[in-house]
């Protein structure tokens, strides 16, 4: 499958007279149709929600995009719960999945009507001192050990990661938080990452369904919904098809027919909390060709740099490249594609067959719309590249600006720069 960038060379010709390189580019168009595909596949389900994953994309233009879709946000933090909130989502828009957490996040999340998750048995009582009366609403999340195949070196095996609890110590919360006043409760897990698959989340479904039903024989509560979190992910190489949004909300609408409906379990609504499907593909980071170095290989230097994203330095993932105006031109030349940072693994691209690259030459830089201007550091004094939203009608707004020496020195105290 070729990879297309959703802009032109013109276009972003026209966008560089106005935003200096680099910068993270966002496509409106493709962020509303990927929204409304996914609850047009789960559909069947009513009280369907996703929550997108804030720390995907934790920009407040499209979150405010992702809101006007239907979607509600999930937290993994204090600034992203206020971030949230001033973004205008309310009660019941709101999941707090943390772990290791401050009590007075706990506090913070309860108080703008947020669904807590808790990743520990022992938040339960943290939960209860936080709060004072335990919320009516409450989720637990799973981790059922073992390996689970389907995920890739980004998410560890279930039985390596410290997220979750064991189904002896769901059973053990879950009598707890109905003793406490919970009423309604939740079940989630998170077992893999970036599935390029169509098959994940019907195998996460039956695991939480399964589960579900033990929970309520054993401890008679009420389940209410099943977070089945992120995990379907985008093909980042180009000799992958995309998953089938339709097909995988299909077969998680088979087993939940086949496991919940004959329990009398039919109410259950199924939540999602997708980062990295509604945004990487829709996000490219732009960047110019500055440097060319000959020496044991072939190295092309451009303006950003693992700062920008991180990805590829901290675990080796694969970004595409296209290289704007030269997208038929034949990939004949080997190189090394390189920031500027004092680090070897400073590189978009290692052996990368492209097209001949020039100084000034344009590159996009696919699907970096998720976890890629979230991740990004100060390093070596870089600053924050900005962030640019390409909206429906083709025009382009500037949602984030890029960072300035004044904001690196900001913080520091007892010193006139």
């Amino acid at each position: 499958m070729k990879k297309v960038p959703f802009v032109t060379k013109e276009q972003v010709e026209e966008m560089i007279k106005l935003y200096p390189t680099p910068f993270h580019l966002y496509d409106e168009k493709g962020i509303r149709e990927t929204a409304r595909n996914l609850y047009k596949a789960f559909s069947w389900n009513e009280g369907f929600k996703e929550y997108f994953a804030v720390k995907a994309t934790p920009t407040p233009a499209i979150l405010k995009i992702l809101h006007e879709e239907g979607c509600g946000v999930d937290c993994s933090s204090m600034a992203e719960l206020v971030m949230a909130k001033r973004c205008g989502f309310s009660e019941g828009e709101i999941m707090f999945s943390s772990n290791d957490t401050p009590l007075e996040e706990f506090t913070y999340a309860n108080e703008i009507g947020g669904i807590i998750n808790l990743d520990d048995v022992t938040h339960v009582k943290g939960l209860q001192e936080a709060c004072k009366t335990v919320p009516e609403t409450v989720c637990c999340r799973y981790n059922p050990g073992g390996v689970f195949e389907l995920g890739n070196t980004i998410m560890d095996n279930p039985g390596d990661a410290k997220y979750g609890m064991t189904k002896e110590q769901m059973i053990e919360a879950y009598k707890e938080l109905k003793e406490l006043g919970a009423k309604e409760f939740g079940i989630h897990a998170f077992l893999a990452s970036n599935t390029v698959t169509n098959d994940y989340y019907p195998r996460l479904a039956k695991i939480l369904f399964e589960l579900a039903v033990e929970l309520k024989k054993e401890t008679g509560v009420h389940i209410g919904f099943i977070n089945l979190s992120g995990g379907i992910g985008v093909p980042y190489t180009p000799d992958k098809e995309p998953n089938d949004i339709f097909a995988i909300g299909e077969g998680v609408r088979k087993v939940y027919e086949e496991i919940l409906i004959p329990e009398g379990m039919g109410d259950i609504k199924i939540y999602t909390e997708l980062g990295r499907y509604m945004l990487a593909p829709n996000g490219g980071l732009i960047t110019k060709a500055i440097h060319e170095k000959h020496t044991h290989k072939e190295y092309v230097g451009v303006d950003a740099c693992a700062a920008n994203l991180m990805r590829p330095a901290m675990y080796g993932a694969y970004h595409h490249i296209t290289v704007l105006g030269k997208e038929d031109a034949a990939c004949d030349h080997k190189y090394d594609i390189v920031g500027s940072l004092c680090e070897n693994n400073d590189k978009f691209a290692i052996d990368r067959m492209l097209p001949e690259i020039e100084k000034g030459d344009l590159l996009f830089i696919h699907d970096t719309g998720a976890h890629g201007f979230s991740m990004g550091y100060n390093y070596n004094g870089k600053l924050r590249s900005a962030e640019i939203l390409l909206q429906e009608d083709g025009t382009t707004r500037m949602i984030r600006r890029a960072e300035t020496l004044e904001d690196y020195f900001a913080t520091l105290e007892g010193y006139d720069f």
